[in-house]
């Protein structure tokens, strides 16, 4: 399960408490390829069983009512349009592909049908015989964020700062007026993105300007909780991605939470990043004969040769559940043609499956 098949997988052992300190027993990194790791899944299976006893959701409802409703990305999409290729230079440098989610189309009767399918007890999606789960690897090959410190995962600070004066050092702008754009909706402290589309255009400060609109599709595009407002626990996560802070487990956590939410109830708002996930499944559906070398350059944007490519169109959310309900192996390709190979933490000592990391 979770693309055990697809990459080298890493065994490391050691680390054990003495007197309140961790010790290093004895560290050794072990190797191993797919192959061996598969045999040894399948042999682990069979003798400890599922690690879950009960609240398996193991059924496929007949229907669900999700809502993938999207904010309007027409003002990012004008944005970016009249940046000239330094100012879109300087923010990919900083914010990596995320540029690229405000023109993918999101396919709602894919997601609908997708919801259908996601096992919240194993955080998985079972399409027939197949499970399948998005990984921090996959999404961190797709938005190429490479100012990254992949073992600095997203905690809240504990005592941060206002939200009123994380606008002010945002945006430059005075008290008053920070004060004046801060609303509640349905419970949720935000701010209007219409607040703030005006400076992410004719800010005088270029990085400022490039920060808010950095901003703007974390809190309409990754984050979209609350439609045509950024929520204050946005502005307070893009704050720390200055720090290097690894987004990708907290943008997976918020999808995973969404669509346990969404399949459990029965209903909802899908308010995980329906981009990304639209992207993940349909680059499984990518075939190449092989995988063309130009794939594994550094420069290579998957985000950017997806959108190139010719995806179906007004296909019904029945037709999707059909597709996965009689999904097979070969109809599928296990690691997605942009996944570089590399080496993958699959177990420490006698701990098997490491969890994700959420927030």
């Amino acid at each position: 399960m979770h693309h055990r098949h697809h990459i080298r997988k890493v065994l490391i052992k050691g680390w054990l408490p003495k007197d309140g300190f961790l010790m290093e027993k004895s560290i050794t990194q072990i190797i191993e390829k797919n192959a061996v790791v598969r045999d040894w899944s399948l042999k682990t299976h069979r003798e400890k069983g599922d690690s879950l006893v009960e609240v398996c959701v193991a059924n496929l409802p007949k229907h669900i009512t999700v809502n993938v409703r999207q904010n309007n990305l027409e003002d990012l999409v004008r944005i970016w349009n009249q940046w000239n290729s330094d100012t879109r230079g300087i923010f990919t440098d900083r914010y990596g592909d995320i540029a690229h989610l405000i023109t993918i189309r999101v396919d709602e009767q894919l997601i609908q049908a997708m919801v259908r399918f996601w096992d919240p007890a194993y955080q998985c999606f079972t399409f027939n015989q197949e499970d399948m789960t998005p990984t921090i690897e996959e999404y961190a090959a797709l938005l190429r964020i490479d100012n990254v410190q992949f073992g600095k995962i997203y905690v809240k600070e504990p005592k941060p700062m206002t939200f009123k004066k994380k606008l002010m050092r945002l945006t430059d702008m005075t008290d008053t007026w920070a004060e004046k754009q801060i609303k509640k909706k349905n419970e949720t402290i935000c701010i209007p993105w219409s607040s703030l589309r005006d400076l992410a255009l004719n800010h005088p400060d270029m990085l400022k300007r490039v920060n808010l609109f950095a901003l703007a599709i974390y809190g309409l595009v990754i984050f979209p909780k609350v439609l045509r407002h950024l929520e204050v626990a946005v502005v307070v996560f893009f704050e720390r991605l200055k720090q290097g802070i690894n987004p990708f487990p907290t943008i997976l956590a918020e999808t995973f939470r969404s669509l346990s939410s969404c399949r459990r109830k029965g209903e909802g708002r899908f308010i995980g990043c329906a981009q990304l996930l639209n992207v993940w499944i349909l680059s499984h559906f990518w075939k190449v004969e092989r995988t063309p070398f130009h794939m594994f350059s550094k420069t290579f944007s998957p985000l950017e040769a997806y959108l190139k490519q010719e995806w179906p169109k007004e296909v019904t959310e029945e037709q999707w559940v059909s597709v996965f309900q009689n999904l097979h192996t070969e109809d599928i390709t296990w690691r997605a043609p942009w996944i570089r190979p590399s080496v993958l933490l699959y177990r420490v000592g006698d701990q098997d499956w490491i969890p994700l990391l959420g927030l």
